[in-house]
């Protein structure tokens, strides 16, 4: 854990505040003297972080001169982007009016406008390589800072002293001990002194309150904004969800701000009451901030593990685990306090070297103890665990993961403190307890972040089904733009978090991350296309402005104009699929142009590709084709009863790649548009919407054939499907061996009722043959045995 304080909040601020400064995009139209001065302020800034650098700077210090040269770049390279806005705008202008043509007669206003402008050119020019030129130096800057930083934390990790096992290193101590001691004496003296002086003038009525007021927020102030909160919560937050979440949230956020509160009241009664020497006023301003701190890992480490209050916790932890981690995670926050202090402590009293380096092996001993203790606490959990479940060794294995490489960074700092790299040994034990606790606090966040974005853009939620009621939304939209939200929202969190792990490696400090992120928001260019966040934006709003154009125009079209025409299901669905691609084509054309890709650009794209769409995307195109084809000249229709193969169906759907036939299983076939073009294909309802129903049967010979016939027509007339226009046609095909061969004729509505109606003729026929007495049945099937011809004798 990286305990350092000081001016961490104040650099944290400016460099948050660095993402706000390159905003073209909102940003009004400055004057050109205007932009100037900004330019000669980041100029002085630059020049003063300069200057600084030229003398020994502390960490603290080199963290304000990176922020800072960080702020005076953005504004250079802000200054610069505006100012080439309206250097394109000049040129606009000169183009307008021309070249200047010496020999012809030109009006006097027209040259005074034209050398105006020239000059006004001239100056933004300049002016633009004046904050391209600053934005370099400040960039350099800042390299140079953050690899001093990685630079002097290097050497301060690769210090070593007497190992604790040698006699050196406690005959040090002993040597340095007296003079230590009365360093320590001469600092207390001083405050003793202070106080005394003080208290001869008026008693120390604001300490008192001061002391007072803090204990008041530390204890019942904490606890009664928790249970505020959790009332707040309960009554008017929706969602079990959200309400864990934001309880989880209040607590670290009043875990955080109460002690930092309570520190500040007692600070600041003991100034007011003039207690504090001048040589104390850092280390007291040190305990806020460790108070702070101290909280924030109780506070996160509390709300991760929700000992008291297993129904409000978010993680999956067991209950047992939370019951025995709890005091650890109080004992890491104590451990913190008092190594923040200690550190402090040292610097103001100028203790010796011997000293802060037993200092530091000192607490480097109690991390270890401390961390080893809670890895075989997780060890034991997790074989009770095992012994409960066996597959729970399987859905586990990455904490397995990371407790062996914890083990590993505490067995390598035992033996560097065995060594006596006492700053390496600290920093790697301080660096695992902060990933712990960075890393559960990014967990309750992103948590949060999910659970909120996802029960407000949802469906079922009141805010999801206005949006789907008053923009025309799918609801899966909204549940997908809740997702998107969360997982971009968790992606950013995670980059800042990841900044902060590293910021004690100097390129990772969170002064250079922000920087970089403000030089991204300005955007850079690729093949001549500015590139850029707001760029971006634009587009992807030119976008969403031209699909809901399209979505608005397919509406009219398939709910106004279309129905108002007499084309059929089939044809109004050709013309709106048609209707629909290129109006998306448009839209996304539409949206390109928006980032400066013209539609020059687009068409030598378009034919860079079709070298690639010749041969990689060849069955592709063929079906995109097809499907044009079979829009435009539709030899099948959306209804229409085809037999592609030995599969017969429905046709329900035509699109420009495929069509979907369902077939009598209620399963769909999809075939590409390619076979449906270049094989044959039956289609049974394209000429005419009438079904035939043919049956086919023989009578013995001897049998009057005028009733088989009445009685063929009478079973036809009894099913109703049959149409009587066309009326059944009977015919006799021939007469085989005795029998008469009759085959006959019956048409339905509809090619899907031919199977059913012929079942029913069959099963009417059948029972009015037996009731008459006459047998049908098909061509007798004779075996004749033929004799070999006998052998010659």
């Amino acid at each position: 854990m990286s305990y350092r304080t000081g001016s961490t909040l104040q650099s944290w601020t400016i460099a948050l505040l660095l993402l706000l400064l390159p905003a073209p995009l909102l940003a009004q139209t400055a004057t050109l003297s205007t932009l100037s001065e900004q330019l000669t302020l980041a100029e002085k800034d630059i020049r003063a972080v300069d200057r600084a650098l030229d003398a020994r700077q502390s960490e603290s210090d080199r963290r304000l001169l990176l922020t800072r040269t960080q702020a005076a770049r953005a504004a250079a390279g802000d200054v610069a982007s505006q100012l080439a806005d309206q250097l394109a705008r000049i040129d606009a202008k000169l183009a307008g009016l021309g070249p200047a043509d010496d020999t012809a007669a030109e009006a006097a206003d027209i040259r005074r406008q034209r050398s105006s402008l020239s000059r006004q050119r001239s100056a933004v020019d300049s002016a633009i390589k004046r904050g391209n030129l600053l934005a370099v130096e400040a960039q350099q800057l800042a390299d140079e800072i953050a690899q001093s930083q990685a630079e002097q934390l290097s050497e301060k990790l690769s210090a070593r002293s007497y190992s604790p096992l040698s006699p050196g290193f406690w005959t040090s101590i002993a040597k340095a001990f007296p003079r230590d001691f009365r360093r320590v004496a001469i600092f207390a003296g001083e405050g003793r002194k202070q106080v005394r002086d003080a208290l001869r003038m008026q008693l120390p009525w604001t300490a008192l309150a001061g002391l007072i007021l803090s204990v008041v927020i530390l204890i019942p102030g904490q606890a009664a904004a928790r249970l505020l909160g959790r009332k707040l919560l309960t009554e008017g937050t929706p969602g079990h969800r959200v309400r864990r979440s934001g309880n989880a949230l209040w607590r670290v956020l009043v875990g955080t701000i109460a002690p930092l509160l309570a520190g500040l009241a007692f600070v600041q009664g003991l100034k007011w009451a003039e207690l504090i020497p001048g040589g104390w006023t850092t280390l007291l301003e040190t305990m806020v901030a460790a108070a702070a701190f101290s909280g924030f890992t109780s506070a996160v480490m509390g709300a991760l593990l929700m000992r008291s209050q297993p129904s409000w916790r978010i993680a999956p932890i067991s209950d047992q685990a939370a019951t025995r981690l709890r005091p650890f995670s109080m004992l890491l926050a104590a451990l913190a306090f008092i190594g923040i202090m200690m550190a402090s402590f040292n610097t103001s009293v100028g203790a010796s070297a011997a000293a802060t380096a037993a200092t530091q092996a000192a607490f480097a001993l109690l991390h270890i103890l401390l961390i080893g203790a809670v890895l075989l606490i997780l060890g034991r959990l997790r074989a009770a665990r095992i012994e409960e479940d066996e597959d729970a060794d399987r859905a586990h294995a990455g904490s397995g993961l990371v407790n062996l490489v914890a083990w590993i960074l505490v067995g390598v700092a035992s033996l560097a403190l065995l060594l006596g790299y006492f700053s390496l040994s600290l920093f790697l034990l301080q660096m695992t307890a902060w990933a712990v606790v960075l890393g559960s606090a990014v967990y309750l966040v992103m948590t949060a972040l999910d659970d909120v974005t996802t029960s407000l853009f949802n469906r079922s939620s009141a805010f999801g089904t206005a949006l789907v009621r008053s923009l025309g939304l799918k609801g899966s939209a909204v549940d997908q733009f809740g997702v998107l939200l969360s997982g971009i929202g968790r992606l950013a969190i995670a980059v800042i978090a990841l900044g902060m792990l590293l910021s004690p490696f100097g390129a990772g400090n969170m002064g250079t991350i922000f920087g970089r992120l403000g030089v991204l928001t300005q955007g850079f260019e690729v093949g001549g296309v500015a590139i850029s966040p707001g760029a971006i934006l634009r587009g992807i709003i030119v976008l969403f402005i031209g699909l809901t154009l399209v979505r608005g125009f397919m509406r009219w079209l398939d709910g106004r104009y279309l129905p108002a025409t007499d084309l059929d299901g089939s044809g109004r669905n050709s013309v709106s699929l048609v209707a629909r691609y290129v109006g998306i084509a448009i839209a996304i054309i539409w949206g390109l142009a928006s980032l400066g890709i013209g539609i020059e650009r687009i068409a030598i794209l378009l034919s860079a590709l079709s070298v690639g769409i010749g041969f990689g995307l060849q069955a592709i195109t063929q079906n995109f084709v097809s499907g044009l084809i079979l829009l435009a000249e539709r030899p099948i229709k959306i209804g229409d009863l085809v037999r592609v193969g030995n599969d017969e169906g429905d046709v329900k759907r035509i699109s420009v790649r495929s069509t979907e036939i369902e077939l009598g299983d209620h399963s769909t076939l999809i075939v590409p548009n390619s076979e449906l073009i270049t094989k044959s294909v039956l289609n049974k309802t394209m000429s005419s919407p009438l079904g035939r129903v043919q049956i086919q049967f023989s009578v013995p010979i001897e049998t009057d054939i005028d009733t088989v016939r009445a009685i063929l027509l009478a079973s036809y007339e009894a099913e109703s499907a049959i149409l009587t226009d066309p009326a059944p046609s009977i015919f006799i095909d021939s007469i085989v061996d005795g029998r008469i061969i009759v085959n006959s004729f019956a048409h339905v509505a509809s090619p899907r009722a031919s199977y059913g109606a012929r079942s029913n003729v069959f099963m009417t026929l059948l029972r009015r043959f037996r009731d008459e007495d006459i047998e049908i049945g098909t061509i007798p099937q004779r075996l004749e045995l033929v004799q070999p011809p006998a052998p010659a004798p």
